[in-house]
């Protein structure tokens, strides 16, 4: 069973730019919605995701917290796009920047559209309680709060808080 052990951060200045190696646009949405999951009619969030010339089909367990499974297809670009047209709720639109720092991989996501103005950083590890060096524009965590998850601001965008 594959499992993703995530730590997410809010940040707190763009000094993260100058680490940054790489950019990736994406575009992503979910094909069931946050109420169906908070009601526990479902356990799982399904997105589909466009990200650069690649498209992926996502299923994660609806756990909060560092830990959950995970599970990531790769699909056909014009399914991903028909797929995107079915979604429920509205569409993530951000630019993945992948940072390098202290020998790690952060994920810095700007989001764009209804969510533009939030810049969150993620960071996989191999273990719950790796040790990691924060760089100091890493911010407050917020792993364990919702409405930072991507599932959440498609149905409640940053711009509506």
């Amino acid at each position: 069973m594959p499992l993703e052990i995530e730590r997410k951060f809010l940040v707190t200045s763009n000094a993260w730019r100058r680490e940054a190696t790489k950019s990736v646009e994406m575009a992503q949405a979910y094909l069931n919605d946050l109420a169906t999951l908070d009601a526990g009619a479902m356990n799982v969030s399904v997105r589909v995701r466009i990200q650069g010339e690649e498209a992926f089909l996502n299923m994660k367990s609806r756990e909060l917290g560092t830990t959950r499974q995970e599970f990531d297809y790769p699909i056909p670009v014009d399914d991903a796009r028909a797929l995107l047209k079915l979604a429920v709720g509205g569409k993530i639109e951000k630019v993945r920047h992948y940072v390098e720092h202290g020998g790690r991989t952060f994920e810095v996501d700007e989001f764009l559209g209804d969510n533009a103005g939030l810049v969150v950083a993620e960071l996989e590890l191999d273990d719950a309680a790796a040790a990691y060096e924060r760089p100091d524009w890493l911010g407050e965590e917020v792993t364990d709060e919702a409405r930072y998850y991507n599932l959440a601001l498609a149905s409640r965008p940053y711009s509506t808080w």
